[in-house]
């Protein structure tokens, strides 16, 4: 049962939720931007209530394999391994050639309902650090590192600690591309477009 349910976890986080919701409106986010069809992505390409959308899509995805784990009583080690599959099925989804987006909305989804704490510091770390210099990509690597941080000074089970140090360093080197402009100081900073107006009839 835990082996069916981590490859359901994997194949749930597969499901491209920013592709699904932006081609709605006539929009290929993988020829937008970064190319990316996370949730960063999306606002940027489709607007930011598609992005929004695509945040809250993403980040079900990555909860509702650790709330079934749950709900069968399977024990905190098989839901936070449910959590990483999710992650992983959105980093590299099957049916994009194993292109997806960079799991972090994924994540605080599996961290909100394996750790609601820790998910709260890590929204916390991200907020001030997106609002304080508008780069997303920092906001979230430091995010990351943060919830294995939390979980082990607040002594979580050890494979919900060991769970998200995996998922920290996934996402950590799903922006490399990022961190190597971050240092070169020419990474882009949030700067979202006005919400597209909807097609006259």
């Amino acid at each position: 049962m835990a082996t069916l349910l981590i490859l359901v976890a994997y194949l749930v986080g597969s499901i491209p939720t920013g592709l699904l919701l932006a081609r709605r409106a006539g929009i290929d986010p993988r020829r937008s931007g970064s190319g990316n069809v996370g949730a960063t992505n999306v606002a940027r390409s489709a607007g930011v209530r598609i992005g929004l959308a695509t945040l809250a899509g993403d980040a079900t995805k990555g909860a509702l394999p650790v709330v079934t784990a749950r709900w069968l009583d399977l024990g905190e080690s098989v839901a936070a391994s449910a959590g990483v599959a999710a992650v992983i099925g959105h980093v590299a989804p099957i049916g994009l050639r194993f292109r997806g987006g960079k799991g972090v909305a994924t994540a605080l989804g599996a961290l909100s309902v394996l750790a609601p704490g820790a998910a709260a510091a890590c929204v916390a770390v991200f907020a001030a650090v997106a609002w304080r210099h508008r780069l997303v990509s920092l906001a979230s690597i430091l995010a990351a590192i943060t919830a294995p941080a939390v979980l082990l000074v607040t002594g979580a089970p050890t494979g919900t600690t060991a769970a998200m140090a995996v998922v920290a360093a996934l996402i950590v080197a799903r922006h490399h591309e990022n961190l190597r402009r971050l240092v070169a100081g020419t990474e882009p900073r949030l700067a979202l477009p006005k919400e597209r107006a909807a097609p006259k009839p």
